[in-house]
């Protein structure tokens, strides 16, 4: 099935998911997001690209909600509550309505889901791989929003969910390893590459708490060494509490080189912050669902640092992913 026109794609398909007044229904150029007395507005935005990001053959309905999420993560590492996005489309010939259909299905889900609604964007075609970009838009209340260069010494260093869940399941995606792993296991790890899971409720509980946050998408040594030369000190991270799920675990296992593995391999969308060590237990009752395990602390110094059980540094050859 061939797609329809620009326009035609818009209005039958992005229309009906741009339920903000200011929207108008995205028959203007432009949108208005109405501003929130005692608010600051915080803006955000990432690409996802195919062959990159995501495979020719995962689920459209999962490439929406995907390029979404890897937005909304950034927004809950700043402890803002989501609002709107605009939605810029780069399609190869190759995508037919069927598929567009269902990636708008996704958005759909996603926007009941979150609480946050689509302004506008762009649609055009190209002759390389079908790209995804999203600007995300939300609020937090005028001057909390947790910045990168805030960790203080002395602070404890958190992270939420588990780590390289991401990484496994996209080695299995290129058959590089777990030809004997159960098909549940498989189907867990697969399902965290293709769609990510953020802690978007749980952003906001962390204002007033973190001194610093950052949103762990390119790897957490790399995510924290962001914090870590904003902020003007070093991150010291135990290597024994970095949190592994039991899929991972079966996967790849728990050593050193595992556990290096996982923290380098990026694409988690969980959130890395810094936080006095008298808030844990504000933290825990703050983060319902959410697991939030301490994994280190803040001392003077520069850098990020990976120990072993005996304090010893670990090398580190590469940090995580990177785009260049």
């Amino acid at each position: 099935m061939s797609r329809p026109s620009e326009f035609d794609l818009i209005a039958r398909l992005f229309a009906p998911l741009a339920t903000a007044p200011g929207a108008f229904g995205l028959k203007d150029d432009v949108a208005i997001i109405a501003a929130r007395a005692g608010f600051d507005l915080v803006v955000t935005t990432d690409a996802i690209v195919e062959g990159v990001d995501f495979f020719s053959g995962d689920p459209p309905a999962g490439v929406a909600a995907k390029a979404l999420r890897v937005n909304l993560s950034d927004l809950a590492a700043k402890g803002a509550e989501p609002a709107a996005y605009l939605l810029n489309l780069a399609l190869p010939r190759g995508v037919d309505m069927p598929w567009l259909e269902d990636f708008a299905r996704g958005l759909r889900d996603d926007q009941a889901r979150f609480g946050i609604t689509l302004l506008g964007g762009d649609t055009g075609s190209t002759p390389g791989p079908l790209s995804v970009a999203i600007t995300a838009f939300g609020h937090v209340p005028q001057g909390q929003m947790i910045i990168r260069g805030g960790a203080r010494l002395g602070d404890a260093v958190f992270v939420t969910g588990t780590l390289g869940d991401s990484g496994g399941g996209l080695a299995l995606l290129k058959g590089e390893a777990g030809a004997d792993l159960s098909a549940g296991l498989r189907a867990f790890l697969i399902d965290r590459y293709r769609l990510p899971q953020p802690p978007v409720l749980f952003g906001p509980a962390l204002r007033g708490i973190a001194t610093a946050a950052v949103d762990v998408s390119d790897g957490l040594l790399a995510d924290l060494g962001h914090v870590a030369d904003a902020s003007g000190v070093r991150i010291a991270v135990e290597a024994a509490r970095i949190p592994i799920s039991p899929a991972l675990a079966v996967l790849w296992g728990r050593d050193t080189v595992s556990i290096l593995r996982a923290a380098t391999a990026g694409d988690d969308y969980q959130i890395a912050f810094t936080a006095p060590l008298s808030s844990e237990a504000e933290i825990a009752k703050g983060a319902h669902d959410t697991i939030v395990t301490r994994i280190g602390r803040v001392e003077s110094g520069v850098g990020v640092a990976l120990l072993d059980a005996a304090g010893h540094e670990i090398a580190v050859a590469r940090r995580g992913f990177r785009h260049f």
